[in-house]
């Protein structure tokens, strides 16, 4: 039996080789369904529960049977193919999730201490006592923290210059110059883009709404696309859509979005230019053009302020303009040039 992952009808299931629900993932999928997770959201467990349950299967093990000695089996298993670490983090959550949910207990050795109780402070206004779980540390792989460089100027025009339809254009800029994700620009609605007042309406993680402004060169581009390439009329309200072929007017899919981007990253000097490559690109600009944290956090679409700071990396360049800058007064300084 090999667990896998079957689409029907915009939902996901896993399912064995003869198409059989596997397990509790189905009663499991339909927990987060219910609680309103993004459909991406449940996809990404279904994925995950079905690399559990295979590994499962290579184990000859039940999932009440996993404690500490398999959680790190599955780390080496993991290891061997060559997964990422926060791959591995990932998947490891979902199991801690999916064994309380079918198992009715946490999962053993899911954490690497440990937690003690404790009584915290009494808080001052209300009179409360609030209890706590203290020194409780799961059990993860270590990632290493990775600098993503922005793309230079010249990478920008190079990309902007190779696409030839007004559709991609409009995807590029609103996630260079609106710092949208690829699943957020195609999940734009005609509704969403107001052109009077020159506004975003997008939808995010977790539904949650922001608006953002709309530069007149990606207005413009919008306008050109709607009246010259969007077929009329169309299947869908999305703004971004199958431009031929036979699914010509239907959704434009993540697949779709990258096999354009794939192309583009043949040439040389564009390997990694990618979708969230802009959006990373948008959030470095604003950062160097002196926008404050907060401003750019609510324009990311993040939740919380420590994703905004570790989003937005300094890259070499702008190490060395400010290492020279502060060399050139120290040098001053110094040297007898006058600057206190």
């Amino acid at each position: 039996m090999t667990a896998r992952v079957l689409r029907i009808a915009g939902q996901v299931a896993v399912v064995d080789d003869a198409g059989m629900p596997v397990g509790a993932c189905a009663a499991f999928l339909d927990r987060y369904l219910v609680r309103g997770l993004s459909r991406l959201t449940v996809e990404a467990y279904a994925f995950d529960l079905a690399l559990i349950h295979r590994w499962l299967e290579v184990e000859e093990l039940e999932l009440a049977q996993v404690g500490a000695a398999e959680l790190h089996r599955f780390l080496a298993w993991e290891r061997a193919r060559a997964s990422q670490p926060k791959s591995i983090n990932r998947r490891l959550h979902t199991l801690r999730l999916y064994f309380r949910f079918a198992v009715g207990r946490p999962l053993p050795g899911g954490d690497e201490t440990a937690g003690r109780w404790r009584r915290s402070r009494r808080d001052r206004d209300l009179g409360l006592n609030q209890v706590q779980l203290r020194n409780q540390r799961q059990l993860r792989v270590k990632e290493p923290r990775r600098v993503v460089e922005p793309l230079t100027v010249e990478q920008v025009r190079a990309l902007l210059g190779s696409l030839r339809r007004y559709r991609d254009l409009c995807i590029a800029y609103t996630m260079l110059l609106c710092g949208l994700r690829s699943q957020e620009a195609l999940g734009l609605r005609l509704s969403d883009v107001d052109f009077a007042d020159r506004r975003l309406r997008v939808l995010g993680k977790g539904h949650k709404e922001r608006v953002l402004p709309m530069p007149p060169l990606l207005t413009d581009l919008l306008r050109q696309y709607l009246a010259l390439e969007r077929p009329d009329p169309c299947k869908c309200n999305t703004v971004f859509v199958v431009l031929q072929g036979v699914r010509r007017g239907q959704p434009m899919t993540r697949a779709a979005l990258r096999s354009v981007f794939r192309t583009r990253r043949k040439r040389r000097g564009l390997r990694n230019a990618n979708p969230h490559r802009l959006r990373h690109t948008f959030g470095t600009d604003m950062a160097r053009c002196g926008v404050r944290l907060p401003i750019l956090q609510r324009m990311l679409g993040h939740s919380d302020l420590t994703t905004t700071m570790g989003y937005i990396n300094i890259s070499m360049v702008d190490v060395a303009a400010e290492f020279e800058r502060a060399a050139k007064i120290v040098e001053a300084r110094y040297l007898g040039g006058g600057v206190p």
